[in-house]
């Protein structure tokens, strides 16, 4: 019985000979394996995206730094942590690829599943044309925006009943500075209390995910479809 390879997209982090050290949190590739998929970590080789999605049943764009947002048309604030370029220059690629390979010969069972994560959902959205807020703090304020991070817990509204996350309960955690003003192209299917978004898709597609919370963190059962349950929704679409 073929094993669904989950592609997981790495960190970058500047070291002393400037060449950088690849990084992932243990949890991702856990999560993956417990929902019974192959996780194998991805990196960043722009010129090799196209393989490395063609190698992949599905892929899982994990957190990390903010997006460097000139390429979407407006200046990065100096608050954000830039995220290295070669990073987001692949995981772009990655993307750009996955729509190329809709409907071809070489992915000829369906869309190649996508699961997005933090920044991951962000990449999702800026690439599908959506805008971010880019400095929680400032536009809600200290004391709201602190929902929102270091590992906070908050419950979510859901608002599309064909969603893969229309049946989700409990609570999620999440640890980030900034959000999704617009999804752009994609659909918004949950919100925060706050109306913060908290979940996109592609209702045109099988399973095109992005989240703004942190699933692999949280210690929910299998079948919680916010968490675990939503990658093992990831890596059985990924087997179809």
């Amino acid at each position: 019985m073929h094993t669904p390879v989950i592609g997981i997209t790495v960190d970058n982090q500047a070291n002393d000979a400037g060449s950088g050290i690849y990084e992932s949190a243990i949890r991702y590739s856990s999560a993956v394996a417990r929902a019974g998929g192959l996780p194998v970590l991805l990196p960043q080789e722009v010129g090799l995206a196209a393989q490395l999605v063609r190698l992949c049943d599905g892929l899982l764009l994990t957190g990390g730094a903010d997006p460097v947002m000139e390429q979407f048309g407006c200046a990065t604030d100096g608050r954000a942590r830039r995220i290295d370029q070669r990073r987001q220059a692949f995981e772009l690629a990655l993307l750009r690829e996955v729509d190329a390979c809709r409907g071809s010969a070489l992915n000829p069972a369906d869309d190649l599943p996508v699961l997005g994560v933090c920044l991951g959902m962000q990449l999702m959205a800026l690439y599908h044309g959506g805008t971010l807020d880019q400095y929680m703090p400032e536009s809600m304020g200290e004391d709201d925006a602190a929902v929102h991070v270091d590992n906070a817990r908050h419950t979510l509204r859901f608002g599309q009943g064909d969603s893969v996350l229309s049946q989700g309960t409990g609570e999620v955690v999440s640890s980030h500075r900034q959000r999704v003003t617009d999804a752009g192209r994609l659909r918004v299917v949950a919100r925060a209390e706050d109306g913060t978004i908290e979940a996109i898709d592609d209702p045109d597609r099988g399973f095109y995910v992005g989240v703004q919370w942190h699933p692999e963190r949280a210690e929910g059962t299998d079948d919680d479809p916010l968490n675990q349950g939503l990658i093992k929704q990831l890596v059985e679409a990924a087997g179809l």
